[in-house]
């Protein structure tokens, strides 16, 4: 019995030490921000500053916000794809270097691509012609800095 009292201690203590570095680190990192779609929360992590302060200037500003480009469709795809992103941001900027400037990962070059090809789709339609070449050419390849000009 005496055992079993230690094992609980120990994982109670596990447990509450854990809860409370991740309450801690929701607090300091400003975490409720990211469930919103103010860009500014984007703007929250220093490694963003040239990002946010490029879509500011940008055409875009205008017309969409961070989330608009960058999260998927759909309330549970865009928030699991938030939830990712923050986990592995939050990872690489705790745990050792990671690149600067910060560079798009494959799968988020993808939503970004499909949601130029959404807003703009008369204009893709009129260069790859309708239901064409699609995945052929690459917004992105051609207009790399619309959203965040330098």
């Amino acid at each position: 019995m005496q055992v079993r009292n230690i094992a609980a201690i120990i994982l109670g203590a596990a447990f509450g030490l854990a809860a409370g570095v991740g309450a801690y680190t929701f607090v300091y990192a400003k975490g409720a921000s990211y469930l919103t779609d103010r860009p500014e929360a984007c703007a929250n992590c220093h490694v963003m500053s040239e990002q946010y302060a490029g879509w500011i200037r940008s055409s875009h500003r205008a017309a969409a916000g961070c989330n608009d480009c960058h999260t998927p469709a759909g309330f549970f795809r865009k928030y699991g794809a938030k939830a990712s992103n923050g986990f592995w941001h939050s990872y690489a900027f705790t745990s050792g270097p990671f690149p600067e400037p910060i560079r798009i990962k494959p799968h988020n070059r993808r939503t970004a691509e499909e949601k130029c090809r959404l807003c703009h789709q008369e204009i893709v339609e009129a260069v790859e012609g309708i239901g064409g070449a699609a995945g052929e050419t690459s917004c992105i390849n051609c207009h790399p800095s619309v959203g965040h000009p330098s």
